[in-house]
């Protein structure tokens, strides 16, 4: 597959080339077919990025739908919660009047009928994403594909559009979003920061299993040209 690096030597730089990027991405979907959705990483990562793209007055945000690539199974109101990040970092000002539509449907554990919520609340957003934004963990996961999930072969081969994941790496049990529905996008984003990060995407561009380093599903697919931004 076709990956474009881009390096930045300052964290808010990157966060800003990065916000650039997507706006772009959400202004082409909109004037293509008047509505725009993306999907975002959580972490502590993107905060600056989200900051940045919720500053973009020229975006009709009242068209625009915001998801998740994947959740830890907490309400909103819980600090690791990614939704809580998201409605704090990104959805003010400009893009306070965006869709936002959450993975965590309710309930202690993301049981079939809750992950059946989840799926039916992704089926009435756009069907193809004009951006999605990943990230990676120092264990080669992105999204809540983990090493040693135990349903990291339906994440990743699945129709989904979301399946329930548990993982010793994970913490909380987790939803994710498939590999398919998250590769379904017009601009695809990795983005990552810190030297250890460097060195964990050089391991997994190399030889070894997909399920050691899951990361490497995303690096290794053919259907969409993948783009790094990285920082120290």
């Amino acid at each position: 597959m076709t990956l474009e690096r881009l390096d930045f030597t300052d964290r808010n730089e990157l966060a800003k080339s990065l916000a650039t990027a997507v706006a772009a991405d959400i202004d082409r979907s909109l004037i293509g077919s008047g509505v725009a959705a993306i999907a975002v990483s959580g972490g502590t990562t993107p905060a600056r990025f989200f900051a940045e793209l919720g500053k973009h007055r020229e975006i009709d945000w009242t068209k625009v739908y915001v998801t998740l690539v994947d959740e830890r199974w907490v309400d909103e109101t819980n600090a690791r919660s990614n939704a809580l990040l998201v409605n704090e970092k990104m959805l003010q000002g400009p893009a306070a009047v965006a869709h936002f539509i959450p993975l965590y449907s309710g309930g202690e554990e993301p049981d079939a009928a809750a992950i059946e919520r989840t799926s039916r609340a992704l089926e009435s957003l756009p069907q193809r994403y004009a951006a999605v934004l990943l990230g990676m963990g120092n264990d080669g996961h992105t999204a809540s594909f983990f090493p040693g999930g135990d349903n990291l072969r339906e994440a990743l081969l699945g129709e989904g559009p979301a399946v329930a994941i548990h993982a010793p790496g994970a913490g909380e049990a987790r939803v994710t979003q498939v590999l398919r529905r998250l590769l379904d996008t017009d601009g695809l984003y990795l983005h990552i920061e810190g030297e250890e990060k460097a060195a964990t995407l050089e391991r997994a561009l190399g030889e070894g299993p997909v399920e050691d380093m899951p990361i490497r599903a995303v690096l290794r697919q053919q259907n969409k040209p993948l783009n790094i931004y990285w920082a120290p």
